[in-house]
């Protein structure tokens, strides 16, 4: 039993583990490797976390990321207990399948109608020490282009308000992409410098296990590269741009931006690379890599192919290529100068129900939240995001190449690369 707080006592703890009958009552819980099947008693004097949300069902990405900061996860093969609690959660919508009230019952935090009331905890000035900003799922509109209009740009202003009235700020994590518009993204970025608050963006695409553990080396020269990657247009096609975007940045020089991006789907996508504009040898080592691969033909298994093709600032060509019903997960493939077999790997992503690969994601944001620095550069992110948009304005086009003046985008990537190493999983005391 749990009291309206959603506080644990020791006692009721070590009986829903089973350690109580087990004669281990008097373990102490550092000596406890962790549960793997019921939840510790919560620690106390945690900085506290702001949560706001799209909205917050089973399997949700609110549920995946927040829930690990209510339960705790297992990392590197341990236990991890945040050193951040959830103080307040402010749902933008309330589903059907609710999980933020029965929650808030069980471990005491603060259900908020709005975000001002979160961030404040009611008392009218800045009360948390970073904000979770979760703008995926819900029930949204798409615009013409196909773009789920997700409010993150309108969620993030509010949050700004607060932060200006308060005349400080805390760190801020933003799921996935800034926003579905670069107009807004860019809004977002230049925020955060106006009010000098550290920004971290992306999903968990960069920081999730890869197989083999490929690093490529800062200053390496690509000269073709290829995503093969699944999934609806947008919603995936910035999974699969991350995907990219991690692994071509450590190039020499470092990121310099985009000039044009050209979105292709149907025939038009074979076609292209059989006129040598995409390698059909890249993909069949990327597809090498894949542990989903159907079999059969590819141009019969996917029924639309679709593409985007970036043309970097540097000369460097890269394309992405979501192949539904052929295979299920990411890999990429390059041609380094200097190398004799093409670079390649697999974004390793664990199933659900626990996605273990939101628990790399956690992780990250955690140690951002602690340090204040992001373990990557928000420009990737924004990079990203706006070869997205203009992805899809292309696609809306017929497949219309598109300049890109804005995404002259120049960041120095991180020294190394901060993707999950080793195991996702392992035994307990191991």
């Amino acid at each position: 039993m749990i009291d309206r707080t959603g506080r644990w006592s020791r006692r009721e703890w070590l009986e829903a583990a089973g350690l109580a009958s087990m004669g281990l009552g008097g373990v102490a819980l550092g000596d406890v490797p962790g549960p793997r099947a019921a939840p510790p008693p919560p620690s106390t004097g945690r900085k506290k976390v702001a949560a706001i949300v799209t909205t917050y069902f089973p399997r949700s990405h609110a549920d995946h990321i927040v829930g690990r900061f209510l339960w705790g996860y297992h990392w590197e093969g341990r236990y991890h207990r945040p050193a951040f609690e959830v103080a307040s959660l402010h749902a933008d919508q309330i589903a059907r399948e609710d999980m933020s009230r029965p929650l808030a019952a069980r471990f005491g935090f603060r259900t908020s109608p709005d975000v001002a009331d979160a961030l404040t905890l009611g008392t009218g000035r800045l009360a948390v020490d970073a904000v979770l900003l979760i703008g995926e799922h819900g029930d949204y509109p798409n615009n013409a282009r196909g773009q789920k209009l997700y409010p993150r740009f309108e969620l993030f202003e509010q949050i700004a308000r607060v932060f200006e009235a308060s005349g400080r700020s805390v760190p801020v994590f933003n799921d996935k992409h800034l926003s579905y518009d670069f107009g807004k993204a860019s809004a977002m970025v230049e925020t955060s410098r106006r009010l000098k608050f550290p920004l971290m963006a992306g999903s968990s695409l960069p920081v999730t296990w890869r197989r083999p553990e490929l690093e490529l080396p800062l200053g390496s020269k690509f000269e073709d590269v290829l995503v093969a990657a699944y999934g609806p247009d947008e919603i995936y096609g910035f999974h699969a741009l991350e995907t990219l975007q991690c692994m071509v940045e450590r190039r020499g020089g470092g990121e310099t931006g985009v000039v044009a991006v050209t979105a292709t789907q149907g025939p038009a996508v074979w076609e292209a690379g059989d006129r040598g504009d995409w390698s059909w040898d890249l993909l069949e080592h990327a597809l090498g890599r894949s542990e989903t691969l159907n079999v059969g033909d590819i141009r019969s298994n996917v029924a639309r192919p679709f593409s985007i093709r970036v043309e970097y600032r540097d000369g460097l060509k890269a394309t992405v290529l979501l192949l539904n019903q052929h295979v299920a997960d990411f890999t990429f493939a390059a041609r380094v100068a200097g190398t004799s077999r093409p670079a390649s790997c697999l974004f390793f992503l664990p199933d659900p129900p626990g996605a273990n690969y939101f628990s790399s994601l956690s992780y990250q944001v955690e140690r951002f939240f602690s340090s204040g620095r992001p373990p990557y550069p928000v420009e990737r992110t924004l990079l990203t995001g706006g070869i997205l948009d203009h992805a899809m304005g292309s696609l809306a086009e017929a497949g219309r190449r598109i300049e890109t003046p804005g995404l002259a985008i120049a960041y120095s990537p991180p020294t190394g690369s901060v993707f999950a190493r080793g195991a996702p999983s392992s035994p307990a005391g191991e």
